[in-house]
């Protein structure tokens, strides 16, 4: 891919934990408003390379760069500013607010074209929960909302900070098939007002409906890449993560 569809840019990303290398050279491009999945195994690194990108852990070796300016070692609040949002696997909502209030935080303090006046948060917040599906509830305590609701939450702060990209953590994990499907139209409108994704996931028809890509991570390190329908048939990836029952489902054995 030509240097001007390349949004983000990891290079030989190093990130190690006394002695045990968490990512070991990890290196891929996620290009301009694309959707690209990151799956493995658990310790793989995934959760890892996205506190990298965001700031959360310093780079032991490597470079990470958004539009060819560099992240590492800036701190989470300037990543973010730089147009970077994120969810959490835990999700922690302030508990004493709304779900309006919650989402309006981000447009409040969020990256540098998102920290709005009060009055045009609050209406910036509405726009954002009626694209995940939570406007009818916004008046409504956090504590009254279901987990899946809670996880439209998760993702509605992280748009209110009007991201470039879009880092989702197992956005759909613990959600049932009626949820997942839910979720799944959800990341398809965020991706229709312009936003490039990274998506964890471990629910395999999520990233073969909604990825066009998929990075591949074990024990730390880059282990395949390319199209889903692909990347799941690679004998590698069925050893490592996926095992043979599904594999030979998918083949239909």
């Amino acid at each position: 891919m030509s240097a001007a569809e390349v949004l983000l840019s990891l290079r030989d990303v190093t990130r190690r934990f006394g002695g045990v290398a968490a990512l070991d050279g990890v290196s891929f491009d996620v290009r301009t408003h694309e959707i690209l999945g990151v799956i493995g195994p658990n310790g793989a690194g995934k959760t890892t390379l996205l506190n990298c990108i965001s700031g959360v852990h310093r780079l032991d070796g490597g470079e990470i760069t958004l539009d060819g300016r560099p992240l590492g070692g800036l701190p989470p609040h300037r990543v973010a500013r730089l147009g970077v949002g994120r969810t959490f696997q835990i999700v922690k909502p302030f508990g004493s607010m709304t779900v309006r209030e919650n989402a309006a935080v981000g447009a409040l303090f969020g990256s540098s074209d998102a920290r709005l006046p009060t009055r045009r948060a609050f209406a910036h917040a509405d726009e954002v929960l009626a694209l995940v599906g939570l406007a009818p509830k916004r008046q409504l305590p956090v504590a009254s909302l279901t987990v899946p609701d809670r996880k439209r939450l998760e993702v509605a702060r992280a748009l209110c900070t009007m991201p470039r990209l879009l880092l989702l953590d197992e956005v759909m994990a613990g959600l049932n098939a009626v949820e997942v499907d839910e979720a799944l139209d959800m990341v398809r409108a965020v991706h229709a007002s312009g936003v490039t994704i990274v998506l964890i996931e471990h629910v395999m028809p999520v990233i073969l409906g909604v990825c066009e890509r998929v990075v591949v991570l074990h024990l730390g390190r880059h282990l395949a890449e390319g199209r889903p329908v692909d990347v799941l048939k690679d004998p590698r990836v069925v050893e490592a993560y996926l095992g043979e029952k599904y594999a030979s489902r998918h083949r239909g054995d």
